[in-house]
């Protein structure tokens, strides 16, 4: 059995959604080789990055950056699993009221040093989530799922 692991932080209910979206697609009906753990970034911690064999992270842009709870998840981690952590496949959704560039920007640059792989372009959903975002993230959710089942990351 794989894992996946899904952390997010939502304040406004946005990225809550959006991350509602991405579960419904890593834990479709097709997915049959794959453990899902959803986490809240204050919630998580290091030892559930040892588990994992993929990571979804979903964050809101506060200021152009990632949220603080999200940005903390990873404060919190990076020493604790620094040399014990394997390659990790990534991929991020971003809930943005700007452009979403600064908080992509702000996790490619410490995805360098945990390991994190990046596996997709990040996903940015800009105001509110349509129809074709929430297909967007359930895609994700999805793709990942297979992906990580199949052992293609």
């Amino acid at each position: 059995m794989k894992h996946l692991l899904i952390v997010y932080h939502s304040k406004t209910g946005n990225t809550q959604s959006l991350a509602e979206a991405v579960i419904r697609g890593a834990t479709d009906a097709e997915v049959t080789q794959v453990e899902v753990r959803v986490l809240r970034a204050f919630a998580a911690g290091p030892e559930d990055l040892l588990w994992a064999d993929a990571l979804l992270l979903g964050t809101p842009e506060n200021f152009g950056y990632l949220s603080g709870a999200v940005k903390d998840f990873l404060d919190r981690t990076f020493y604790e699993v620094e040399g014990k952590l394997s390659p990790l496949p990534y991929a991020m959704f971003v809930s943005a009221g700007n452009d979403g560039t600064g908080a992509v920007r702000a996790m490619q640059r410490i995805a360098n040093g945990y390991p994190f792989v990046a596996i997709q372009e990040p996903l940015i959903i800009k105001g509110t989530p349509s129809e074709a975002d929430f297909a967007a993230c359930e895609e994700l959710g999805l793709a990942t799922a297979l992906g990580t089942q199949m052992g293609i990351f």
